[in-house]
């Protein structure tokens, strides 16, 4: 009997075990995984330096650059953006800090097995 594949949410909790180990090795202090609010979540809250650094994870292992911006529409930014103030909300020890939206997408195919992009969005749009 063939072992089962993991359902699509524990590659989702991989994916974002991958990108945290990833982000701690590069001098991140994870504040707090899978933020959420009723109707939005941020995957990764982590500190570098005077930032605050919201990040969503995705992994696409048979996507494209092209899946990637469209799984990172305007609707899911405005999701993370929203959730990203109600925590600065409910956390004002952060409210000092410069705020920063990254992506850290996993194993698309023509990108880096570890893709991170710093400051991939903003409120007014993708940078």
């Amino acid at each position: 009997m063939p072992a089962e594949q993991p359902s699509t949410c524990e590659k989702g909790k991989e994916g974002e075990d991958k990108a945290a180990d990833y982000l701690a090795g590069k001098g991140f202090e994870i504040v707090t995984r899978n933020y959420r609010m009723k109707g939005g979540e941020i995957d990764i809250i982590a500190r570098e330096g005077e930032s605050l650094v919201f990040v969503e994870v995705k992994s696409l292992p048979s996507g494209t650059a092209e899946t990637l911006a469209i799984e990172l529409g305007p609707r899911k930014r405005s999701r993370i953006i929203r959730t990203a103030k109600y925590f600065l909300l409910e956390h004002p020890e952060y409210s000092a800090c410069l705020i920063r939206f990254d992506v850290i997408a996993l194993d698309v195919p023509g990108l880096e097995s570890i893709c991170h992009m710093k400051d991939a969005f903003s409120e007014s749009g993708i940078l």
